[in-house]
C-alpha cells in the first residue's frame, strides 16, 4: 500500500515510456509519421519515419493471415482510414518472418491532425485463450466477409467490419454515396448495374420496408483479387421513428462454396435434361435449339455455321435381323464415333430421332462440312460394329446464311440427306 501511495505520474510516465513496444507521433494533414521509441519485434518492422498511409496498410490493410497485401483495387479505400476525432484502440494481427504476433493499437488524438499511436505486443499464451475461446463464433462470423452500418440521412458509414483484414471493427471516414461507387470496381462487370440499382439509396427507401431485410447474389472480388460468389443484404433498422429513419446493417455474406456446388448439381440436371438417354448425345430439344441459336448468330455476325444430317443406311434391316438391343448398341457406337471425330472441331451432336443425327459446325463453311461428313462417312463404313458388322450412312450437308430461317437451313439439309439416300445411299451431298 505505501509503494502505491509513494508512486508519481513522472514515474508512471517512465514505466510505461520503458514498457510500450513501439510509441510514434503521426500527421495525418501531411501523411507522415516518426516514430519517438520502439523495441523487440518493432525494430525491424516500422521505420524510423515514413508515411502514414504505408504505415496504415502495413498495421492493419492486409490479410488477417499473413502480410500479404490486399488486391490492388481495394486499395484505394486506404485514404478513408486513419482519420480520428477521439480515443481509439483495437487489436491487430501481424505476422513477422511467417511467426504471428497479437498487438494492441491503441490511438490518443493531440488535435485534429495530430495523433500518438502505441503499438504494444501481447503475450500469445494470453491471445490465444481468447482465440480458443472465440473460435466457434469466428467460425460463423467469417462467412460474413464485411459488415457495416449505414445512415442514408446523414449519408454516412460506420463500424465497418471486415473479416479477411481482422475480426474488429475498423475505424473509416467515408460517405456512403463515395462507398457505393468505389465498391462497384469490386464487382464482377456483368454484375455491375444490378449492384448500383439495388444500393440506390432511393431504392432501398422505397423497397426495404423498417424491420425487413432484402439481399442479392453477385461475383465479387475478395481482398485476394478473386472473384467468388457472395450475398449482399441489407437489414432496415426498425425504430420509433421508422418512417423516416433510412438506417441499415449491410453485410456481404460468402456463399461461393455452397453457390459453386449448387451450380454444378444445376450442371448436371442440365445435361441430363439435354441428352438423349441412348446415346449420350443431345436430345432432339436441345439440338433444335443450337440450330436456332446458329441461325441467330449468322444474322447478326460474319461467322460461317454448317449444318450436317448423317442417316445410318439401311438401319431397319438392323432391328429386324438382329433385334433391337443389337440396334441400340449399333445406334451408341455410331453417336460415339461422331462425337470422337468432332472433338478436335467446333461442333455440336444431338440425335434428331431414330437413326437421324445432326451437327452444327462452327466456324465452317460449306466446303469444310462436306469434307467432314466425308470423312466421317469413310470411317463409319471402315468400322467394325459388333454382331452386325459393317454400316454406311449417308449425309446432307447446307451452310446457313444471312436469309435463313430456321425452316430454310433444316430444309436445305434435309434435301440434301435425301438426295443421298436416293442416289444409292452411303455418300454425302
Amino acid at each position: 500500500m505505501e509503494k502505491i501511495e509513494n508512486y508519481t505520474l513522472n514515474e508512471a510516465i517512465e514505466f510505461l515510456k520503458e514498457s510500450v513496444d513501439a510509441l510514434l507521433i503521426v500527421d495525418s494533414n501531411a501523411d507522415r509519421f516518426k516514430v519517438l521509441s520502439k523495441r523487440g519485434m518493432f525494430v525491424d518492422f516500422i521505420g524510423d519515419s515514413g508515411v502514414y498511409q504505408e504505415l496504415i496498410e502495413k498495421l492493419w490493410f492486409h490479410l488477417g493471415d499473413s502480410m500479404d497485401k490486399i488486391s490492388e483495387d481495394y486499395q484505394v479505400f486506404i485514404p478513408t482510414f486513419g482519420k480520428y476525432s477521439g480515443k481509439y484502440s483495437r487489436r491487430l494481427k501481424l505476422v513477422e518472418n511467417d511467426v504471428p504476433h497479437a498487438v494492441q493499437m491503441t490511438i490518443y488524438p493531440i488535435d485534429e491532425n495530430n495523433y500518438l499511436l502505441l503499438l504494444d505486443e501481447l503475450d500469445n499464451s494470453e491471445y490465444m485463450k481468447d482465440f480458443l475461446t472465440n473460435e466457434k463464433v469466428t467460425t460463423i462470423q467469417n462467412t460474413y466477409l464485411f459488415s457495416m452500418y449505414v445512415d442514408l440521412f446523414k449519408d454516412s458509414t460506420s463500424s465497418i467490419s471486415i473479416t479477411e483484414i481482422s475480426d474488429e471493427t475498423v475505424h473509416a471516414a467515408i460517405k456512403y454515396s463515395e462507398w457505393r461507387h468505389m465498391i462497384v470496381n469490386m464487382i464482377w462487370p456483368d454484375d455491375q448495374e444490378l449492384f448500383m440499382e439495388r444500393t440506390d439509396p432511393e431504392y432501398l427507401k422505397k423497397n426495404i420496408m423498417p424491420g425487413r431485410t432484402a439481399s442479392f447474389d453477385c461475383l465479387m472480388q475478395n481482398l485476394e483479387g478473386k472473384y467468388i460468389w457472395v450475398k449482399l443484404i441489407f437489414s432496415r433498422a426498425e425504430t420509433n421513428n421508422s418512417e423516416e429513419d433510412f438506417r441499415y446493417v449491410f453485410m456481404v455474406q460468402d456463399i461461393h462454396e455452397n453457390s459453386v456446388q449448387l451450380m454444378s448439381t444445376l450442371k448436371k440436371y442440365e445435361e441430363l435434361a439435354s441428352k438423349d438417354a441412348l446415346t449420350d448425345v443431345f436430345n432432339h430439344g436441345r439440338i433444335e435449339t443450337e440450330l436456332y441459336n446458329a441461325i441467330e448468330i449468322v444474322s447478326r455476325t460474319d461467322r460461317k455455321v454448317s449444318i450436317i444430317m448423317f442417316d445410318i443406311d439401311f438401319f431397319k434391316n438392323v432391328n429386324d435381323k438382329y433385334g433391337h438391343a443389337v440396334g441400340d448398341m449399333t445406334l451408341k457406337h455410331f453417336a460415339f464415333m461422331l462425337n470422337d471425330y468432332f472433338k478436335t472441331a467446333n461442333a455440336v451432336i444431338g440425335r434428331w430421332g431414330g437413326e437421324e443425327f445432326v451437327a452444327v459446325c462452327y466456324d465452317a463453311d460449306i466446303k469444310k462440312a462436306f469434307e467432314y461428313a466425308e470423312e466421317i462417312r469413310i470411317k463409319v463404313s471402315k468400322e467394325d460394329y459388333k454382331v452386325v458388322g459393317h454400316v454406311t450412312c449417308c449425309a446432307g450437308v447446307a451452310e446457313i446464311t444471312k436469309k435463313d430461317d430456321f425452316q430454310k437451313a433444316f430444309d436445305r439439309m434435309d434435301k440434301a440427306m435425301y438426295q443421298a439416300k436416293s442416289e444409292g445411299r452411303n455418300c454425302v451431298r
